[in-house]
């Protein structure tokens, strides 16, 4: 009697494990970068539904912006990344910056991320 056996031999499972694990690894390394450039984006937005916002200074804007995102435990974004220009109607908010991750040995995970928002005077802001 000839029996055909089905199912997964062992190093089938073991080739099959590793790369799941290999996935599970790299998601560990890249899912708290973009929880943090949402960090970044919902602070950028917190700060335009700001009363009054659009009338503070660049240092009280930059200070609240910082301290938002320290709530979030949103610590890799430097305060080079974040420029405020003056426009016609209030400010404009830009956050530009990099992060990056080591992967494996020396492979890293490098994530560039790019925010911007409109303060504008009157409670009208404007994202983008």
């Amino acid at each position: 009697m000839n029996r055909k056996q089905d199912g997964m031999t062992m190093i089938g499972f073991i080739i099959t494990l590793a790369v799941v694990m290999l996935f599970l690894y790299c998601g560990m390394k890249i899912v708290p970068m973009y929880t943090e450039y949402y960090s970044v984006k919902k602070a950028l937005a917190g700060m335009a539904n700001e009363p009054g916002i659009a009338n503070s200074s660049k240092e009280k804007i930059r200070e609240l912006f910082f301290r938002r995102l320290n709530m979030s435990y949103a610590l890799n974004v430097k305060k080079e990344a974040l420029k405020i220009d003056s426009t016609d109607v209030g400010y404009r908010m830009v956050v530009d910056y990099e992060r990056r991750e080591q992967l494996i040995a020396n492979l890293d995970v490098v994530g560039k991320y790019h925010a911007e928002q409109e303060l504008a005077r009157g409670n009208a802001a404007l994202s983008q």
